[in-house]
């Protein structure tokens, strides 16, 4: 059964109450199409994080020496060029945070921004405020903005859940072309499973699948990519890490990530100005993950964020409970919010109703790489 026909069972059973079932330790719910509980009423995201990811999580003392002999194999490798690493820079707080401690590892990472549009006034302030501060080489990549219109249109009008694949796949590719160019093995990324530890898969279809993204394009764009890079099933799984022997590095991992600490740090040492909300640095991003989402599918983005909170020791379940009883948006905010997509878009407000109330549809009715991933995953 796909995604989207486990997901009308739920909204077919939310109708009689039987889709309100909540875990019973963290806040996500039956709106995760594939989430089961034990007889106990926890959820299979918290017995993943228990048997899985949290042996992959180091917080503690034991994290600093593993982030040592990672951070001095990183050196040696970038010994005799310019820079030893490469980083995404977004204005979000996990990479900004990111940012601020490899400087403390004296590391030379060539930092990365991809400018597709939709960046707030706030977030370019965040981002000159943290190069600054960290006197680090910033390369912005502004991509081409008929072509991204164009993309997020199709996606718009394909009706699958994930909108913000256009913007997240042009951020990795571009990270990934620009560390073959300069010869660079190592990315830093801002993921980390102290605030994302909680992800339902089947509310998305991986970003990474440009197999799902030209597919999409294809049926539903108007003029061709031209300047839009992508990466392939092959470079993403077989090149970049086996030929050119890439890796991602996630430091924070490695020590102890309060986010309400982060923020407080970045707040005193760089003078960061906080976001209204998760994902505030992108205007797209922010209506995506508050509006749309929610509306269209009952997926409310601040259930898995919170419960990976829970689950880390950053907040309590009733806390979390009250932060889920406030409102989504504001409805003067929402209001403006839409009125600048569709006039960005240069679509009209009819458009817009229309792309949040179309037919529910799932990304594995377009083209995908399931296959190759499930043949490779079977390889291993």
């Amino acid at each position: 059964m796909t995604n989207i026909a486990l997901h009308r069972d739920f909204i077919a059973n939310r109708l009689t109450g039987n889709g309100y079932r909540v875990c019973t330790r963290c806040v996500m719910d039956a709106s995760d199409a594939k989430i089961t509980f034990d007889d106990e009423g926890v959820c299979s995201h918290c017995r993943h994080f228990d048997d899985v990811q949290s042996k992959n999580w180091f917080p503690g003392p034991e994290g600093r020496p593993r982030l040592d002999a990672i951070v001095q194999q990183i050196k040696e490798h970038g010994r005799d060029k310019e820079y030893d690493c490469i980083m995404g820079l977004s204005g979000g707080v996990d990479s900004s945070y990111v940012a601020l401690k490899i400087k403390e590892f004296n590391l030379r990472p060539l930092v990365v921004h991809v400018d597709a549009g939709w960046n707030t006034e706030l977030a370019v302030r965040n981002i000159e405020s943290i190069i600054k501060y960290c006197r680090y080489d910033l390369y912005t990549h502004v991509m081409d903005w008929e072509e991204m219109r164009d993309l997020q249109l199709a996606y718009l009008r394909s009706g699958i859940a994930n909108q913000d694949v256009p913007q997240d796949h042009a951020f990795f590719a571009s990270t990934y072309h620009f560390s073959v160019k300069n010869d660079i093995r190592y990315i830093i990324g801002g993921g980390n499973l102290a605030t994302e530890c909680v992800f339902p898969h089947a509310w998305h279809h991986s970003a990474m699948d440009a197999t799902n993204l030209l597919d999409i394009h294809r049926r539903f764009g108007e003029h061709p990519l031209k300047a839009y890079k992508t990466i392939n099933f092959f470079q993403y799984y077989f090149l970049y890490p086996f030929v050119y022997g890439m890796k991602t590095i996630l430091p924070l991992n490695y020590m102890p990530y309060d986010k309400k600490e982060a923020l407080a740090e970045l707040v005193e040492k760089v003078g960061y100005k906080p976001y209204q909300r998760k994902h505030g640095e992108s205007a797209f991003t922010r209506l995506f993950q508050n509006h749309y989402l929610p509306q269209r599918f009952g997926y409310d983005k601040r259930k898995p964020h919170l419960s990976s909170l829970i689950l880390s020791g950053q907040m309590t379940r009733n806390d979390a409970l009250a932060a889920l009883a406030e409102p989504l948006y504001d409805a003067q905010e929402l209001a403006t919010d839409i009125q600048y997509l569709c006039k960005k878009l240069r679509i009209s407000q009819a458009d817009f109703d229309g792309f949040v109330n179309a037919p529910l549809r799932d990304a594995t009715e377009f083209r995908n790489w399931n296959r190759l991933h499930e043949a490779a995953k079977t390889a291993q």
